[in-house]
């Protein structure tokens, strides 16, 4: 019920801001971004990672990250994750582990990058977050979403982007004009938190 109510009271944040899209200017589509890099990858909360000490099975799990960004671990309790990277907290934990094991040999994987996600509101099949674990594009978020409902308006589906300063930059994806060619570059690659808008 509380997971209910909390995706409710997001959708309808979500819906104020798709009401006042028009204020926002269009932008250009940007360019792609470089392929995800797992090493760089900042992990955050509800992300799963994949633990492994070499030759110490009974040290090497799997852990999602607490709500308070920390995870347990055989050994050494509590260790925080949240803001490093796989192979800060890989160097974190060797140091802690040496205290009770000789040389060892640790390896640090994101198995799921759930703290990652791009929202889709509007007139299609099923609205909601959906995870992103790769480089995203539009046409993919909205099959994930179920796909547009009988009376979206496909040819003004907007992506808003929140920036590091807090301001907001608009892009337009035209379904039937990518589909025929006409509108190249305009089914970009998603950022975390992006927002798909698609009308009716």
């Amino acid at each position: 019920m509380a997971t209910r109510f909390a995706m409710m009271v997001l959708l309808g944040v979500l819906a104020a801001s798709a009401a006042g899209c028009g204020n926002r200017p269009l932008s250009s589509p940007p360019s792609d971004p470089d392929p995800m890099d797992r090493d760089a990858y900042t992990i955050g909360v509800t992300d799963s990672l994949q633990i492994a000490v070499w030759r110490n099975p009974d040290l090497s799990v799997e852990v999602p990250v607490r709500p308070d960004g920390k995870i347990s671990v055989p050994l050494l309790d509590d260790i925080h994750a949240e803001g490093l990277t796989p192979t800060e907290l890989k160097e974190i934990m060797t140091r802690e582990f040496a205290e009770f094991i000789t040389a060892p040999n640790v390896t640090v994987i994101v198995s799921q990058m759930n703290s990652r996600f791009v929202s889709v509101i509007g007139a299609v099949g099923k609205e909601g977050r959906y995870p992103l674990s790769r480089n995203l594009r539009v046409l993919e978020a909205l099959a994930y979403a179920g796909g547009f409902d009988t009376f979206a308006d496909k040819d003004n589906v907007r992506i808003v982007r929140r920036q590091t300063d807090g301001s907001e930059m608009e892009y337009r994806f035209d379904y039937d004009a990518y589909i025929k060619g006409k509108a190249p570059g305009t089914n970009i690659v998603l950022s975390p938190g992006d927002t798909i808008i698609v009308p009716d």
